[in-house]
């Protein structure tokens, strides 16, 4: 589908490493430590585990995209298509979707940039190699998609 590579600004299949590594645990947010396989990212995100489950040595895709639209026409960011919208989305294969900001970016030396995304209070640190994730700009908004694999 070429016009999802319009959209995707990242995608890598993640295996999960830890689950609450830190050791805080809340009631409905689990924070999923992760690997990815193919970009060899290190993933830190928080999920509502009310809503979706992840377990240690699950395996997912993620994907952080710029909108949810097919054709690549940017997201109107201040409204919600509901899931039963006749319009097809990007959201109709992942089981799990967020919507947030870029807040923090830094960038190391040795190439290798740490991101840093609120979706609302969920967190999401991304730290990976600059060249994989360069499509990805500072107070960017744009939508994270999850699917178990």
């Amino acid at each position: 589908m070429e016009s999802s590579a319009k959209v995707t600004l990242f995608e890598d299949i993640f295996e999960i490493t830890a689950l609450n590594p830190d050791g805080y645990k809340f009631e409905r947010v689990n924070r999923i430590q992760a690997t990815g396989t193919t970009f060899e990212c290190e993933l830190l995100l928080d999920i509502n585990c009310e809503i979706y489950t992840l377990r240690e040595t699950d395996k997912f895709t993620l994907v952080l995209a710029s909108t949810l639209h097919l054709d690549g026409s940017p997201a109107d960011h201040f409204s919600y298509v509901p899931a039963n919208s006749a319009e097809p989305s990007l959201a109709d294969n992942y089981e799990y979707v967020m919507h947030g900001r870029v807040f923090d970016m830094s960038y190391q030396k040795d190439g290798t940039v740490v991101i840093a995304i609120s979706y609302g209070g969920l967190l999401m640190r991304l730290t990976g190699d600059q060249r994989h994730l360069s499509s990805i700009l500072p107070d960017q908004r744009l939508y994270l998609l999850l699917k178990k694999d």
